[in-house]
């Protein structure tokens, strides 16, 4: 697909832009199809994040594409990875993993400030993420940015999601996130989205969401396709990496020519 000059400017500047019509209706719900098979069958390194005794649910589940056939199917072929790579810019868009992440009614777990990055085994500036809500997304339950966040130049220590507590006191070259009130500080994007929708952001820009306790709205569920382009290399972080991949043969600074990263879009 051919990207608006202007989106993949605003992608550069913002870290951030909303994908209008970018995806069928057949396809949000193929995309239901494997969100259900892959809460009803998850996979190793699943996530509740909501206590025993609380109402709602937090769930989350990523690499699975390679047996849930829905997330290959369009994380793989079609307009998502045409799309990563004309925000890149890069010659090529390698798949990194899928990311399902499901908020039932009354969640008063929030996905806590964060960026993403940090949690992963891997390096590179050539990078976004395309988040696909497979249910409308109002203003109460939608993603925030910090708007140029992945310019700053820097790495901040990832939060848990289940207490949102730091993973390590300190750490080389990562440093702790600033407080709320500096954040707010900044320019915030809010990113409201209609089906068929998705929000494209780059590994560092910093984002956060609301639970949906108190909003009315009953089921938020969306998946992530994660890419990397051209300057992609494997790394080790100063804790397990989310998801938790082991070298299998790659040294840290190796191109990721691994199956488990396969090549989707060429230019």
């Amino acid at each position: 697909m051919a990207l608006d000059a202007q989106l993949s400017s605003a992608f550069q500047r913002d870290g951030v832009v909303v994908l209008r019509n970018l995806v069928s209706a057949d396809t949000l719900e193929l995309l239901r199809q494997g969100v259900a098979d892959n809460m009803a069958h998850p996979g190793p390194w699943a996530n509740e994040y909501t206590p025993a005794g609380s109402t709602g649910r937090f769930f989350d589940d990523y690499v699975n594409w390679n047996r849930i056939a829905p997330f290959a199917e369009v994380g793989m072929r079609g307009s998502v990875p045409e799309a990563a790579l004309g925000l890149m810019g890069t010659q090529t868009a390698r798949l990194f993993h899928e990311h399902v992440l499901v908020k039932e009614a009354e969640t008063k777990e929030v996905t806590p400030w964060h960026h993403d990055d940090p949690y992963y085994g891997i390096d590179g500036m050539d990078n976004v993420s395309i988040w696909i809500p497979l249910d409308p997304i109002p203003d109460s339950v939608a993603l925030c940015f910090i708007a140029g966040s992945h310019k700053w130049n820097k790495r901040f220590i990832p939060k848990r999601f289940k207490d949102q507590t730091a993973y390590v006191e300190a750490a080389h070259d990562f440093v702790h996130l600033p407080s709320i009130d500096e954040l707010n500080a900044h320019q915030v994007i809010t990113t409201p989205v209609q089906l068929g929708d998705a929000v494209a952001f780059h590994y560092r820009t910093l984002h956060a969401a609301p639970g949906t306790a108190g909003t009315g709205v009953q089921l938020r569920r969306a998946v992530s396709f994660r890419y990397v382009g051209d300057d992609a290399v494997f790394a080790t972080r100063p804790w397990t990496t989310s998801p938790p991949l082991e070298g299998n043969g790659l040294q840290p600074g190796d191109a990721l020519d691994d199956p488990r990263f396969p090549v989707v879009a060429t230019r």
